[in-house]
């Protein structure tokens, strides 16, 4: 099933503020909260959806991308778009969107399902991988050696020595909050907070690990294969979550961003979807016409010139281009005709030459049909 658009989901035009998008995705979770629908599949994925968009229109970085490029362009593990979203990942990145005061949803719901310990997130990590246009064409997966922070297998991510060395902590009683009561002119108001003393943990180390000292991770190194779709563009980057720095205490791993950069090609350029081709063509095969072969993204393809072939004529090789990011179809390559004119000629040469100069079908005369520089690229992406 086609994902909707983001806008659409949480019901806001596409120039919206960060503000005007956070109070839609906040109406939007209490509607469809767990708590207040329970056993109803249909409101937990419209729940787990509205959270998707927000963790993308939230992002300036996300956004611009989607904006530009599409779902595409923040799929494949972008986000909760990779498909491995939890109830969980959702409270512990975006409690904070109901409030810094407290429970995210105890004062909708009367308790149930909050925001709970916290939990603390990895640093990301961006790393440029360089594509030929080939690959760009085609999309190809690539197994990426990152350095980075992963957890301690000594123990497991917890920081501690060992299973006795975790306490459940004395002040907030593992909840990672406390509460507190403050009577006020309207009566008595209830607020929670981080707890100080676990800072939100739910639990206190009272022996440390001795390979990590403490911090649950160390550093090392990871492969991870990045599938990247045909059609990206140079600066478009992806996210593949939780594949970047791990984090403290056994927390949710950091994103690994990829940021693509385009590779030169030897004879084509890339001009949006399509490709061109400068090809030089010789003053008796213009005019004679002749049958040669081109470089195309994926080998050679052969083209018939017509006789009396002019300078800058522009021939097109359908889908031979670059797919769309987005799935809406493929561009062509652009073959571009140039008459070479020889620099060097010997005397004989230029006998020969000399007696056409004078002729009558070598003097110019262009008709309708002999198109001007412009109309000829108007023609074209018209």
């Amino acid at each position: 099933m086609a994902k909707r658009d983001y806008y659409e989901v949480l019901g806001v035009a596409r120039g919206a503020s960060k503000d005007d998008i956070k109070r839609a995705y906040r109406k939007m979770a209490i509607k469809y909260h767990p708590d207040k629908n329970p056993d109803d599949k249909n409101a937990e994925e419209m729940f787990k959806e509205a959270a998707e968009a927000y963790d993308v229109l939230s992002d300036d970085d996300k956004r611009a991308r989607y904006d530009r490029y599409g779902h595409q362009a923040v799929g494949s593990g972008a986000g909760f778009g990779g498909g491995g979203m939890s109830m969980d990942d959702i409270f512990s990145h975006f409690g904070d969107v109901f409030g810094d005061a407290g429970n995210p949803f105890e004062s909708f719901f009367g308790g149930g399902r909050g925001r709970g310990r916290a939990q603390t997130k990895g640093a990301n990590i961006r790393v440029k991988v360089k594509l030929s246009l080939h690959e760009i064409a085609n999309g190809v997966t690539k197994k990426l050696k990152i350095k980075k922070d992963v957890a301690c297998q000594t123990c497991m991510g917890s920081g501690a020595s060992s299973s006795n060395a975790v306490k459940t902590c004395n002040t907030c009683g593992g909840a990672g909050q406390v509460r507190r009561v403050t009577s006020t002119f309207i009566g008595q108001m209830a607020t929670t907070s981080t707890c100080p003393a676990c800072q939100g943990m739910g639990k206190v180390v009272t022996d440390k690990c001795r390979n990590c000292y403490g911090e649950g991770k160390v550093t090392g190194e990871e492969i991870v294969e990045v599938s990247i779709p045909p059609g990206v563009h140079n600066e478009v980057q992806l996210s593949v979550r939780e594949k970047g720095n791990a984090a403290r205490f056994g927390g949710i791993n950091g994103d690994l961003i990829v940021v693509i950069e385009e590779e030169e090609h030897e004879e084509l350029t890339r001009d949006g979807n399509n490709v061109i081709y400068d090809l030089h063509l010789s003053f008796p095969d213009a005019v004679l016409g002749t049958e040669l072969e081109v470089p195309t993204i994926d080998g050679k393809a052969k083209i018939s010139i017509p006789p009396g072939t002019q300078g800058g004529k522009i021939f097109r090789l359908k889908n031979k281009g670059i797919p769309d990011l987005n799935g809406y179809g493929r561009g062509d390559q652009l073959v571009h005709t140039n008459i070479w004119v020889p620099k060097n000629i010997s005397p004989k040469e230029r006998a020969a030459i000399e007696k056409l100069r004078d002729s009558v079908d070598c003097t110019p005369c262009p008709d309708k049909q002999d198109k001007s520089f412009f109309e000829r690229v108007k023609e074209i992406f018209s």
